[in-house]
């Protein structure tokens, strides 16, 4: 039976430990509303996730932009004029979970919908084997592309192509294999006895590829 891990934190931290790894993870923090002006201050817009949770499920996007705030929570924008107002408001609507706060990534998108990817490796007696790397393009007016939310599984071939399309799709390929075969390793190192792991990258516009989430039970 294959370990398994549902705190995003912990696997964040881990990955974090190793600066190959770190360059390619988004500022991370846990939500409290000290942290969450301080993000939005720097970057613009972030992405608050519960710690536990998948498929999308409970992931809200929260954004500043001249003097004024808003969040995104599925497919509704709420706007306010101060941050006191939109935090009050964000903690009522958010699910009753303990949340972390991710640097917002401005994902490279097809005809306006962003795009993000899945590798998913198996432990076997060989060794780690690859088994998909697919695109998931968001449903039109989300900012989450989960399946299980709408969103539509591209071959990462089309997906980059149409995403990326001044930019190698062969070379963004292997260097997604090259950065799961190096961050299996450090997982593997951390939390002896995984045996599937399923990485979600983002690339934004300029092909930087960013660990966006780790699975110990890829869907």
């Amino acid at each position: 039976m294959s370990r398994q891990l549902a705190s995003k934190w912990l696997k964040t931290a881990a990955l974090m430990k190793y600066p190959v790894a770190a360059v390619h993870i988004p500022q991370t923090m846990a939500f409290n509303s000290r942290n969450l002006l301080h993000m939005l201050n720097r970057y613009g817009m972030v992405y608050i996730k519960p710690v536990v949770g998948g498929g999308g499920y409970g992931v809200i996007r929260v954004s500043t932009s001249g003097g004024s705030y808003r969040y995104t929570h599925m497919k509704v924008t709420r706007s306010f004029p101060n941050y006191g107002q939109m935090y009050r408001s964000l903690v009522r609507v958010k699910v009753r979970r303990r949340y972390m706060i991710q640097q917002g990534i401005h994902l490279a998108t097809i005809q306006g919908r962003p795009v993000d990817y899945r590798v998913k490796v198996v432990k076997t007696e060989r060794g780690w084997v690859f088994r998909s790397l697919v695109g998931r393009l968001a449903r039109p007016g989300l900012c989450v592309t989960n399946l299980s939310k709408g969103g539509t599984m591209l071959p990462g071939r089309r997906a980059l192509g149409l995403s990326l399309p001044h930019i190698s799709g062969r070379h963004k390929r292997r260097e997604m294999r090259s950065l799961t075969l190096t961050c299996t390793q450090i997982m593997e190192r951390q939390f002896p006895g995984v045996g599937s792991l399923g990485f979600d990258y983002g690339l934004d516009h300029s092909g930087k590829i960013w660990i966006l989430e780790v699975n110990t039970r890829p869907q």
